[in-house]
């Protein structure tokens, strides 16, 4: 199996277990997405980092009715969220879908490419969600290290779009995910105000 997607099923594991973490009353909390309160963080999070994720590897569109769904309104979201992550898991694991490629709808990108960007969006968000709750995204130097590469590969087609902010500086000694999280325009030491 593809290193590639050990590293996609280790930050799906964090996602799905700092998902589990929260509570109802959480969801009105700030978040580090500017104006993006907990719950339309969530629903972001949910739509592309799990079922955009399957759809991607099956080169599908998202059907309408999800773009528009409040996933949080389910009190069992969290679990629908982690067994929708092991579906496109699952779908992922097969090596031919790494080898095709994904119609991104202007244009085509090679599947592996496309993962990296799924990844590294499961990762900084799954921080973003983590960090508005207190809880701490834990990669393993490897799958940060991959993280890292996927956004500075991506930085400045993001920031062309608005997908990034401007780089935060960080001392030499940051850890691979805060220079991940800084590349990507993300104050690692974010907290609510």
């Amino acid at each position: 199996m593809k290193i590639e997607h050990a590293h996609m099923t280790e930050v799906a594991g964090e996602a799905a277990r700092i998902a589990r973490s929260i509570t109802t009353d959480q969801l009105g909390l700030p978040t580090p997405c500017g104006d993006w309160d907990l719950r339309e963080l969530i629903n972001h999070w949910v739509l592309y980092t799990s079922h955009g994720l399957e759809h991607r590897a099956l080169d599908k569109d998202l059907p309408d009715e999800l773009t528009t769904r409040d996933f949080t309104a389910d009190a069992d979201w969290a679990q629908q969220y982690a067994a929708q992550l092991d579906r496109a898991l699952a779908v992922w694991s097969d090596p031919a879908v790494w080898e095709g490629e994904v119609d991104l709808g202007n244009s085509t990108t090679p599947a592996a490419e496309t993962a990296a960007m799924l990844i590294e969006e499961m990762a900084l968000h799954t921080w973003d969600v983590g960090r508005a709750v207190g809880e701490e995204l834990r990669l393993s130097d490897a799958a940060a290290a991959y993280v890292l590469d996927a956004v500075d590969g991506n930085a400045a087609l993001y920031r062309q779009y608005d997908g990034f902010a401007d780089e935060v500086t960080v001392p030499g000694s940051a850890s691979l995910l805060q220079r991940a999280l800084a590349h990507s325009g993300r104050d690692p030491h974010w907290t609510a105000a």
